[in-house]
């Protein structure tokens, strides 16, 4: 299975200079948010595949959601039996913000859909905005990652960990890609691509 992540910043390679054949062979687009919803409304009608996504801190897409797309917040979406848990938003720097919180309020988000990983006996990605603490963030209160999704990492050991939010152009310190455990983190900014087993 071809899988296109992308996050935060639309690619100009996909969308200033589209060419159908840029895009054969994706079977799945995955959003880790801060994105234009008229992009991730392009992509899903130019590849005619499923294209979830979460919300990034700087989305507004309850104001205009984007068209066709689906929105796996809280959630764990499941497609040709892989299971994509979903939590986008990032740490709270501006109190009041949307897609924006604590650590105690995404630790909440997490311990209300413990009857959900239990049925679906955990899940396979994950699917976020923000990093983990410690694992591809930064030192700054927006950028930090959350440490509960360390513990969802350590408890659960998906095969991957898709973040945005940590732009590449911030520093040579930035990784792409990193292990941790059993599960392969890649930071998506931009544009991902990756072929997985079914």
């Amino acid at each position: 299975m071809k899988i296109l992540v992308i996050s935060d910043e639309p690619s100009r390679w996909l969308w200033d200079f589209y060419e159908k054949e840029k895009l054969e062979g994706v079977d799945l687009i995955l959003s880790c948010g801060d994105l234009p919803a008229s992009y991730l409304s392009f992509l899903v009608t130019m590849t005619n595949v499923p294209l979830l996504y979460v919300n990034g801190n700087h989305d507004h897409y309850d104001k205009k959601p984007p068209e066709g797309c689906i929105c796996i917040e809280d959630d764990i979406f499941e497609y040709k039996g892989l299971r994509i848990l979903g939590l986008g938003g990032s740490m709270r720097y501006h109190p009041g913000a949307a897609n924006q919180y604590t650590e105690t309020q995404m630790a909440g988000r997490i311990k209300k859909l413990k009857r959900l990983l239990s049925k679906k006996k955990g899940f396979d990605i994950l699917l976020t905005h923000a990093p983990a603490r410690g694992l591809g963030d930064m030192d700054d209160l927006p950028h930090r990652g959350f440490e509960t999704f360390v513990e969802l990492l350590d408890t659960y050991q998906p095969r991957f960990f898709f973040h945005g939010h940590v732009h590449m152009n911030y520093g040579r310190d930035v990784k792409r890609e990193t292990d941790y455990k059993n599960t392969r983190i890649i930071n998506a900014y931009g544009k991902y691509e990756l072929e997985i087993d079914e």
